[in-house]
């Protein structure tokens, strides 16, 4: 066979399989995990004692640790399976290096069981989806190049000409995650486990939310899209619909996709050029997003007696079709006057989940189904359990969707509700929570429909697995590449030009997406006018500091706001006595910021002064106290444990470096200062019967709670200024 294959100039060479089946079976334990622990999150909104009473298990920490495990560890490992698979055999050969793919799934897992123990412990930047501390972001910085590394190197090396459309996604992909997490990650340590943001308030958000959104289009999109394009064709024996729509697609996608992020901050205290440019460019975004709906659905047109047969198809048609609903969702919500309604509330949650248990869940799990029978050299064990699992998955989808849409804009019209003498219906926030429940409950319960559907699986590959024999590597045959090839001048413009030049299409990738950051970042960092300064604005005592921690640590954020917008329904509810909404110069102090972006509890930016200190007291040690029926666990450990004195010099020089402007060796006397206002808070207390030592969390915290959005209060001039 060799002296043939010499004569013919093939070259004989194995795929690596072992790296693609170990990410398979962790994206699927992950899977299970990260579902496991939303399905208990979900329940907690119906029975607040879902935490068991534990600190490590409330909300706001456990919160993060699904978000984490269900986009970096299921959906991650996920995508890593996927690439190493395709990629492998769109370019006719095995990746660069074992080693590095040895590295890269180490490494991933070991970044994944970081955030499994430092997220329950508290441990948090306070920064949705890039809540891990600095440790582990450089840690994953240093993985994603290995990854990197092995990706492009295989492309180098690669015996096919042609650079597929999968491969442009996973190309794209690698650069823009990498120019996201790195400028979203500056951030300042004070020591391990511990540090600060490098941007505060406005720019904070902007930052933030530039992430956050091309977090979901560069993490949970693009890549996907790449394994769409390579998984529909061969599960379906169809070529693409269209390469000219693929080409569109892809480089549209990438240059719009990246100026949408300030669409999560609209009517808040950003600038408006910058919210305008966010609705544009989202609105733009349904193109080149329904041009990829389309590109893989009439893929399978004339297949469609073998989509109802085969329940690979049927995952995948759901998949697409759910990322169709989302991407025409998600323009529609950046309208401002439909983003008025749906900000804040359980809309949002169900318009992610659709995209995150349609798009990504469903069509992982189509590559699940497709590649476990291949890697074992058999046969899939169960045609009709995998049927049961579509449909018990779909109905889950159903079952978490619709209720939080309903839920959505019950919050939404009651929030907005007014009396005929211009007053509110429901002035009491916690109606528009005990009205919804019921469909928290159902919420849960479709959760645990789509987990079911997951162990239905787990036992048909499982089965599918023990039938065969895992082929650790798949033996093919490929001519080497021609390095001295120059294309055609007949050959598609596309080809010519970047194809051909992998480094060009990595290069133009990066431009395109950079483009979009830096037109909407670097102005507002800038230019002074983007956030005007209010003098009235003072930096906290070393005491709230401390106390902004512990917030930040339970992760308060999840579930409160801290941004007033400029609706007369906002600030009649949160600041009745001088209807101040919230100015850009007031988070000039806060690294990070906390606008947050659910509000499951009333917005707390004008809370400071609202009750006196022993509503704080009873109300984080037994919410129900002081608002009957909350949902809002109790914090018995904040009146045990003691504010942090020891790193609270460190805090304040870290916050000098950041700009704050403490007056210089103030850290020496900054715990003096800190006892001093925790005991006063304390004496306080004690003249309403509450014994509290002056050292416990719970002083610090309520001298946080007590001073926000009191620096503006009462002060002529502020609202016309800013």
């Amino acid at each position: 066979m060799s002296e043939n294959n010499e004569k013919v100039g093939l070259e004989t060479f194995h795929y690596d399989n072992t790296t693609v089946r170990n990410f398979l079976v962790a994206t699927t334990i992950f899977g299970i995990i990260g579902m496991s622990v939303g399905l208990l999150v979900a329940c907690q909104f119906v029975w607040p004692e879902a935490n068991f009473g534990l600190q490590y298990t409330t909300f706001g920490r456990v919160r993060p640790l699904h978000t984490n495990a269900v986009i970096f560890a299921f959906v991650g490992n996920g995508i890593f399976a996927g690439v190493y698979y395709s990629l492998q055999r769109l370019c006719k050969t095995r990746m660069y290096s074992d080693l590095l793919s040895k590295i890269h799934f180490w490494g991933w897992q070991l970044i994944i069981l970081s955030a499994a123990i430092t997220l329950p412990l508290g441990m948090t930047s306070g920064k949705e989806y890039a809540e891990l501390e600095w440790p582990i972001d450089i840690a994953i910085a240093l993985i994603w190049v290995v990854f990197g590394l092995n990706m492009f190197m295989t492309i180098i090396k690669r015996r096919e000409r042609h650079l597929y459309v999968a491969i442009w996604f996973y190309i794209a992909t690698f650069v823009t995650v990498a120019m996201l997490h790195i400028v979203n990650s500056f951030e300042l340590p004070i020591d391990f486990m511990k540090s600060y943001s490098w941007y505060a308030g406005v720019q904070d958000a902007l930052v933030q939310w530039w992430y956050g959104h091309n977090a979901v289009a560069f993490f949970l999109t693009t890549p996907y899209l790449g394994l769409m394009y390579y998984f529909i064709p061969k599960a379906s024996g169809r070529p693409i619909y269209s390469y000219r729509l693929s080409i569109i697609h892809f480089w549209a996608l990438i240059f719009i996709y990246i100026w949408a992020g300030p669409h999560h901050l609209l009517y808040n205290a950003l600038p408006d050029w910058a919210q305008s440019l966010g609705v544009v460019f989202s609105v733009m975004l349904i193109a080149p997003s329904w041009g990829g709906m389309l590109n893989g659905l009439l893929t399978l047109r004339g297949a469609w007696d073998k989509v109802r047969e085969d329940a690979i198809l049927k995952f995948m048609v759901v998949a697409i079709t759910c990322y169709g609903m989302a991407t025409f969702e998600g323009p529609l919500l950046s309208l401002k006057n439909v983003n008025a309604i749906g900000h804040f509330t359980d809309w949002i949650v169900a318009h992610v989940h659709v995209g995150g248990l349609g798009w990504n869940g469903f069509l992982t799990f189509a590559m699940l189904y497709y590649l476990i029978p291949k890697l074992y050299n058999t046969k899939l064990h169960s045609q009709k359990l995998a049927n049961v699992h579509f449909w018990i998955g779909t109905m889950g989808i159903l079952f978490y969707a619709i209720p939080m849409y309903w839920a959505g804009f019950t919050q939404s019209l009651m929030w907005k509700q007014f009396n005929p003498d211009g007053t509110l219906v429901y002035s009491n926030f916690l109606e528009t929570v005990t009205q919804i429940i019921p469909m928290y409950a159902l919420r849960a319960f479709g959760g645990l429909l789509y987990l079911s559907g997951v162990f239905v699986m787990v036992f048909n590959l499982i089965k599918t697995a023990k039938s065969g024999s895992f082929q650790a590597g798949t033996e093919a045959q490929a001519a080497p590449l021609m390095k001295d090839y120059k294309p055609e001048k007949s050959e598609h413009w596309h080809r010519r030009i970047f194809e051909w030049k992998p480094v060009r299409m990595l290069v133009w990738s990066l431009v395109l997406v950079a483009i979009g950051g830096a037109i909407e970042i670097i102005p507002t960092f800038l230019i002074q006018s983007n956030v005007p300064t209010i003098s009235t604005v003072k930096p906290y005592t070393p005491l709230e500091l401390n106390g902004r921690d512990i917030y930040v640590r339970e992760g308060c954020y999840t579930c409160h706001s801290q941004m007033i917008r400029p609706f007369r329904s906002e600030v009649m509810r949160y600041d009745p006595a001088d209807l101040e909404y919230s100015k850009a110069g007031e988070f000039v102090y806060d690294h990070p910021f906390q606008w947050g972006s659910k509000r499951t509890g009333p917005d707390l930016h004008r809370l400071g002064g609202k009750y006196p200190d022993s509503w704080h007291f009873y109300h984080m040690l037994d919410p129900t106290s002081m608002s009957p029926g909350s949902i809002m666990p109790p914090y018995p450990w904040l009146f045990e444990q003691e504010w942090d004195k020891r790193r609270t010099p460190a805090k304040i020089r870290a916050m000098q470096t950041l700009g704050v402007p403490y007056p210089e060796g103030y850290d020496a006397q900054a715990v003096a200062d800190a006892e001093n206002q925790a005991a006063l808070i304390s004496k306080g207390l004690e003249l309403e019967g509450i014994k509290m030592s002056s050292d416990a969390e719970i002083i610090a915290l309520i001298a946080y709670l007590q001073r926000l959005g009191t620096d503006i209060k009462n002060v002529e001039g502020v609202a016309e200024g800013n």
